[in-house]
């Protein structure tokens, strides 16, 4: 059952299938977990395919909209670098950089960019509706961090530090998406946020020179049943702050909730 169940689970992973099988037990999963899906609209790179429905199209949000004014993108999808290769595969490349006004973090996270505020700032939703309590949130990814030159004093990392990255799970029962504000720093309270039911977090430190595979355990703080769902890749930790290296990279590929 064990050699089955393993092989099932590549099977399911090569046709991009949503029911989530690498620990032998089924659970929902979000849509386009495994980054495959990508959109070109205009000029910013979208994390859904074509045909896709409105609600999977919000349901990964990124800074392009914003950055693709200029002609950027942050993250973008990536074809020939990725952890479990095979037809129609890619993983998604995310790269701080700085641009006109500020510096901006390569990111993904779920929900949506709203808008620029006044040329030093963005707002964004955070959150997708998602009702399941996954033991831990598991899927690769490869770090390769430059050193810091754009700073602010919000920040915990100094110019000349080497970067750091993230990876976060978030689990709430909020009554409706989180309206992050960076210039008026309106964040998610990690800590004392009641809303907050489960969360997991990794820094990134390291560089790497493959993909490494991970498995976040998610840990509970009460019994509630969630509404939202954010997970959270940045390949500056502090770009939220303006802070890090220009042109850090950090590829993400296959993530998958476990039960």
């Amino acid at each position: 059952m064990r050699v089955y169940n393993k092989v099932f689970a590549a099977f399911c992973l090569m046709l991009g299938c949503t029911s989530g099988f690498a620990q032998g037990v089924s659970g929902p999963q979000l849509y386009n977990m495994g980054f495959d899906e990508w959109t070109k609209v205009r000029k910013q790179w979208c994390l859904y395919g074509e045909g896709a429905t409105e609600a999977e199209k919000a349901v990964w949000g990124t800074a392009n909209k914003g950055l693709s004014l200029l002609g950027i993108n942050g993250t973008t999808p990536e074809e020939e670098f990725v952890a479990v290769p095979g037809p129609g595969k890619k993983a998604a490349r995310l790269q701080s950089r700085k641009v006109v006004w500020a510096f901006a973090a390569g990111n993904i996270y779920n929900g949506q960019w709203v808008r620029i505020i006044n040329f030093s700032g963005a707002e964004i939703t955070w959150g997708t509706p998602f009702k399941a309590r996954p033991k831990s949130l598991s899927g690769y990814y490869c770090y390769k961090p430059k050193p810091i030159k754009h700073t602010k004093p919000q920040a915990d990392l100094s110019a000349g530090d080497m970067d750091e990255g993230r990876i976060e799970v978030i689990l709430t029962d909020w009554d409706k998406p989180f309206h992050v504000i960076t210039n008026d720093d309106k964040f998610v309270d990690k800590e004392g946020d009641s809303g907050i039911i489960g969360y997991g977090t990794i820094v990134l430190r390291k560089a790497n020179n493959g993909y490494v595979h991970f498995d976040l355990p998610i840990q509970y703080r009460n019994s509630r049943t969630p509404k939202y769902v954010v997970v959270v890749c940045a390949a500056s930790r502090c770009g939220d702050y303006f802070t890090g290296g220009d042109g850090t990279v950090l590829y993400v590929d296959e993530f998958q909730f476990n039960y």
